[in-house]
């Protein structure tokens, strides 16, 4: 599982890079911006929130929304960041590792108890959710979405195993 993980934090790190650089495209000022930055400021906080629940640390926030919405420009840095931080951290679990269930506290004082394995899977999961909204934003308003399925991160990440070259991979759909 381990494996599948790493190829799975990797393919978020690829189609969040994918997303950001879409909406950089449209500018901080456009309207489609700004609602993606309040939900990929919501996911890149319970990424954080996350990373320290499965350290079994601390973190600062008392919510999983931001009080004040970051600019893209500052949220697309940090997203990277936590996205490379995550293919590490996950590169370096055991499966006993992956295993543990670790108590925590949700930031609405609920007690939670997961694996690293299930923390884990709920942030692809979550982070391809609202992925999704944005790309559902941008096509009600007539603008191409990122290019972000993971085919085409598989055809483009992995191109000479996949029987096509660079050029067919950059170009390849859903």
């Amino acid at each position: 599982m381990q494996a599948t993980l790493k190829r799975l934090f990797q393919y978020k790190a690829w189609a969040n890079d994918a997303l950001l650089t879409s909406l950089a495209r449209l500018g901080e000022e456009s309207q489609i911006t700004q609602l993606a930055v309040k939900a990929l400021s919501h996911t890149y906080i319970v990424d954080r929130i996350f990373a320290a629940h499965l350290r079994r640390g601390n973190h600062s926030y008392a919510s999983a929304n931001a009080s004040q919405l970051p600019m893209l420009t500052d949220l697309s840095a940090d997203i990277r960041r936590s996205d490379r931080d995550y293919v590490e951290y996950v590169s370096t679990l055991d499966a006993d590792q992956m295993a543990e269930r670790i108590d925590f506290i949700f930031t609405d004082d609920a007690p939670g108890r997961m694996s690293r394995e299930e923390m884990l899977m709920h942030l692809i999961v979550h982070g391809a959710g609202h992925r999704g909204q944005v790309s559902a934003l941008m096509l009600l308003n007539s603008l191409p979405p990122a290019n972000d399925g993971f085919t085409t991160y598989l055809h483009a990440a992995e191109a000479s195993l996949r029987g096509r070259g660079e050029q067919a991979a950059a170009t390849s759909t859903r």
